[in-house]
C-alpha cells in the first residue's frame, strides 16, 4: 500500500525539566533521569534494579523521540488502494467511529476486535480493557503479552494462585546460595540484571543457566546445561527423580506447605537418570551437580524466561521447575522460590487490569459474576453488558476477516506483522479485514497495512505507572513536551467513547484513571487499592497486592500461605512430550528464536536508533561450524532458512557455543529475514502461549548472486 510523505518531529522536543522515569523498554524497568537540551538519558542510583546501570539500549532511549519518521499527525486512507494522507484529528477519530458502528450494526458486537501491548501503561492498558468491555461490548481483546509470559502465568496460578513474577525484591538475588535461569539471557535482554547474579557469585553463589546456546549469560555461569530445544520438562523432572533419590528433597516443608506431592513422586520414577540424558543430551552428572547446587544452601531460586515457557507445552514446563522448587522447599521463604522473568516493560502490569481475554482489572476471572459485579460498580454499568471471554491472541489475530471472526481491528503499542507466529498467515489476516485502525509514533511494519493511523505520545512524553518484574508499581513522569499533534492513548480513547456515546467516565488525566484502577482492583489478586501515586513518589515503589493505604506492600508473597484456598501451593505431575513439531530427513534441524543485546522485540523502536543499528544492523542465522560444513555454508554467506510455513533469508554466524543440531535466529527484523515467518503457531492448552522457540527447519546455502547452488 502507498504511503505520501508525513508530517515527522520536529527537531528536540520542549524539555519539562530534568525528570526522574523509568526507561521504555525491558521490564527491569530501569531508573534514568531525562533532561537537557538536547534530551539526554542518565541512569539513577536510587532504582534498585538498575543502580546506576544502563544497558545500551537505554542509554539511547532519547533518540525515540526524534526519530526521524516520527508521526506527529494522523493519516488515513480513502479507500484501499489509496495511499495514507494527513487528516485532521476529528476526521480519523469520526472515521473510526463510524466503521465501528457500521460493522456492528452489520455484523455485532465481536466485528470489533483489540489487541493491545506490554509495553501500556497500567492506566492505558485499564482503559483499553474497559473501553473494549463497555464502549465496545466487544469480547475480542488480548495483546501481545500472550506471546511472553502466559504459560509462567498459568502455571503460578495453577500451584501458587497467583501470578508475580518475582516472589523477592531483586535485592534478595544477590544473597542467594544458588539461582538457576531456564532459558533466558539476562546478560543481553536485560543486563544490569546480571550485576545481580555477579553479586550473587562474588559472595559464594553458584549461577546455573539452563540453554541450548552458550549465551553471554551462560558464558558466566558455574554451570551450562544445553538441552535439545523442546526437553526442558524432561528435564526438569530428571532433576527432581535425582533430587528424590539423592535425599534432597525437605520433607518436613512439603508436609507442611504442599499438596499432591505423592503423585508427582511417582510421575518422575520414569524419569531416570539415563532416559533423561538420552532425551535431553545433558550428561546425567551435570545434572545432578545442578540439583546438589540448588539445594545444598537455604537461598535458592529457579527463574524461567521465554526459552522454556515459549512451547506448546509451556505451561507443563514451568510447572515442572515449579515442581522441583516445592520439592527442594524454596518458595514461600524469604530470598528463595521460583520466579519468571517478565520480558516487556509492563508485562506484569499489562495483564493484570483487562487487556487479556479471560480477565477483568485486578486479575480477576471475566466469568466470575462477582468479579463482573464489582468491576461494573466501578464503570457505572450494569454486569450484563460485560461480555465473556474472547479469543486468546494468536487465535484472535487469526480469525481477523474470517466469517466468525472481527472485521475490524483496532491496535495499540503492538506490531503483530514481525512479532506474531507464522506471521505471513497473520499479514493476510490483517489485509483481509475491512478496517483497520493503529496507534503508534511511526508507520511499523503493522501501521502501514492500517485504514488510520493515531500519532501517540511516547514513554518520555506521558505520566503514568508501569510494574516492573519484581511486582513493584513504579512512577513514569513526563519528562518532555509531545510534539504538537501527537495525543496520548487516553485521549484517544476518549474521544472515540465520546463519539460511541459510551457509558461511563472516559478521564484524559492518568492520576484520574489510575484512582479508578484502584477502585476496580480492590479485593483481586492483584489488589492496587493501597497503592497511591504520592506513595510511590515517596517510598520509590510499592509492591502488590497493597489491599489499603495503611498497608506496606508485598515485596515477598507466600511467606505465610499461598493464594490458594487451603493455602498449601499445588504440586502437578507433568509429562514430557516433545516439541509440538519433530525433526525429519526434510526438515532435520532444529530452530530456535530470541533476542541480541541492541534490538528489542519487533524493532519498531530500535531500528530506528542509529547506534543501536550500528551495533545489529541485519538479522543473521547462528550455526556450529559443523553443521555448517555439512551444508557447504561459510561464515558471512547467505543462508536460506526454511519451515513448513515459510523461508527467510539471512547471513551465517558461525559459532562453536550452539549445539549441532540447531541453529538460532533473532527475530527483531521485518522483510526477508523475519524470523516469525518460520515459527509454528502450536498453541499451549492452558495459556495458548504459541511455540516460539522450536520448529523444525532445513538450511541452504545462496550464492551471493542470488542463484541456488
Amino acid at each position: 500500500m502507498a504511503v505520501s510523505e508525513q508530517t515527522s518531529a520536529p527537531g528536540a522536543p520542549a524539555v519539562v525539566g530534568d525528570t526522574p522515569t523509568h526507561c521504555p523498554y525491558c521490564a527491569l524497568q530501569c531508573g534514568m533521569t531525562v533532561g537537557g537540551a538536547p534530551v539526554r538519558v542518565t541512569p539513577r542510583e536510587d532504582v534498585p534494579a538498575n543502580r546506576g546501570g544502563l544497558c545500551q539500549k537505554g542509554w539511547t532511549a532519547a533518540e525515540l523521540l526524534t526519530v526521524p519518521d516520527r508521526l506527529t499527525t494522523p493519516l488515513m486512507r480513502a479507500h484501499l488502494d489509496a495511499p495514507l494522507e494527513p487528516c485532521t484529528w476529528d476526521e480519523a477519530l469520526d472515521r473510526i467511529a463510524a466503521e465501528i458502528a457500521r460493522l456492528q450494526e452489520r455484523h455485532g458486537r465481536d466485528a470489533i476486535g483489540v489487541f493491545g501491548g506490554g509495553g501500556l501503561t497500567n492506566e492505558k492498558a485499564y482503559q483499553l480493557g474497559k473501553f473494549a468491555r463497555i464502549a465496545l461490548r466487544t469480547s475480542q481483546i488480548d495483546y501481545n503479552g500472550r506471546f511472553c509470559m502466559s504459560s509462567a502465568a498459568a502455571a503460578l496460578n495453577r500451584a501458587f494462585g497467583l501470578d508475580r513474577g518475582l516472589p523477592v525484591p531483586i535485592t534478595d538475588l544477590a544473597r542467594a546460595d544458588a539461582i538457576m535461569v531456564a532459558g533466558g539471557n539476562v546478560a543481553e535482554t536485560m543486563p544490569p540484571f546480571m550485576r545481580h547474579l555477579t553479586e550473587m557469585r562474588e559472595r559464594g553463589g553458584a549461577l546455573i543457566v539452563i540453554d541450548p546456546r552458550r549465551t553471554a549469560t551462560a558464558r558466566q555461569a558455574d554451570l551450562h546445561l544445553q538441552p535439545t530445544p523442546g526437553t526442558d520438562l524432561a528435564l526438569a523432572n530428571g532433576m527432581l527423580h535425582l533430587a528424590i533419590q539423592e535425599g534432597l528433597i525437605d520433607e518436613e516443608y512439603i508436609d507442611a506447605r504442599t499438596g499432591g506431592f505423592e503423585q508427582v513422586r511417582l510421575s518422575v520414577n520414569a524419569y531416570w537418570p539415563d532416559r533423561v540424558e538420552r532425551i535431553t543430551g545433558v550428561p546425567v552428572p551435570q545434572m545432578r551437580e545442578a540439583v546438589r547446587l540448588l539445594a545444598r544452601g537455604r537461598r535458592s531460586l529457579i527463574l524461567t524466561a521465554r526459552g522454556a515457557e515459549q512451547h506448546a507445552r509451556g505451561t507443563d514446563t514451568v510447572t515442572a521447575f515449579i515442581n522441583l522448587a516445592l520439592a527442594l522447599g524454596l518458595p514461600g521463604r524469604e530470598g528463595s522460590g521460583y520466579g519468571c522473568l517478565t520480558g516487556q516493560g509492563n508485562g506484569q502490569g499489562g495483564r493484570e487490569h483487562g487487556q487479556k481475554a479471560d480477565q477483568l482489572p485486578g486479575y480477576r476471572k471475566i466469568d466470575d459474576p462477582a468479579a463482573r459485579a464489582h468491576v461494573a460498580a466501578v464503570w457505572g454499568v450494569d454486569p450484563g453488558i460485560i461480555p465473556g471471554p474472547g479469543r486468546s491472541a494468536y487465535e484472535l489475530l487469526d480469525a481477523l476477516g474470517t466469517d466468525d471472526g472481527p472485521k475490524a481491528l483496532l491496535l495499540f503499542g503492538s506490531n503483530p506483522v514481525v512479532s506474531a507466529p507464522r506471521s505471513n498467515r497473520i499479514e493476510d489476516r490483517l489485509n483481509a479485514l475491512d478496517f483497520l485502525a493503529v496507534s503508534d509514533f511511526v508507520l511499523s511494519e503493522t501501521a502501514l497495512r492500517a485504514d488510520v493511523v493515531l500519532p501517540t505520545t511516547q514513554w518520555a512524553e506521558e505520566s503514568g505507572t508501569m510494574t516492573n518484574l519484581e511486582g513493584r508499581v513504579l512512577r513514569r513522569r513526563r519528562a518532555v513536551d509531545p510534539p504538537a499533534g501527537v495525543r496520548s492513548d487516553l485521549e484517544i480513547l476518549a474521544g472515540l467513547a465520546e463519539r460511541l456515546d459510551a457509558p461511563g467516565t472516559w478521564s484524559t488525566d492518568p492520576a484520574e484513571v489510575f484512582d479508578e484502577l484502584r477502585a476496580a482492583s480492590a479485593g483481586g489478586l492483584a489488589d492496587y487499592s493501597g497503592i497511591t501515586y504520592e506513595r510511590i513518589e515517596r517510598e520509590g515503589g510499592v509492591f502488590w497486592p497493597c489491599p489499603s493505604e495503611d498497608h506496606p506492600g508485598t515485596p515477598r508473597p507466600f511467606l505465610d500461605r499461598f493464594a490458594t484456598p487451603d493455602g498449601r501451593a499445588r504440586f502437578t505431575p507433568v509429562e514430557h512430550g516433545g516439541a509440538a513439531e519433530r525433526t525429519d530427513r526434510d526438515y532435520p534441524i532444529h530452530l530456535t528464536t530470541g533476542r541480541v543485546l541492541a534490538q528489542y522485540q519487533s524493532g519498531a523502536q530500535t531500528r530506528r536508533v542509529a547506534p543501536l543499528v550500528e551495533a545489529a544492523p541485519e538479522p543473521f542465522v547462528e550455526l556450529h561450524p559443523d553443521l555448517a560444513e555439512r551444508h557447504g555454508v561459510a561464515e558471512g554467506a547467505m543462508v536460506r532458512v526454511t519451515s513448513r510455513r515459510g523461508t527467510v533469508a539471512v547471513r551465517a554466524r558461525l559459532v562453536d557455543t550452539i549445539r549441532h543440531d540447531t541453529v538460532f535466529i533473532p527475530f527483531h527484523w521485518a522483510g526477508e529475514g523475519r524470523a516469525n515467518l518460520l515459527t509454528n503457531p502450536a498453541l499451549d492448552p492452558l495459556s495458548r502461549m504459541p511455540e516460539f522457540k522450536v520448529c523444525a527447519v532445513r538450511i541452504e546455502p545462496i550464492e551471493q548472486n542470488g542463484a541456488d547452488q
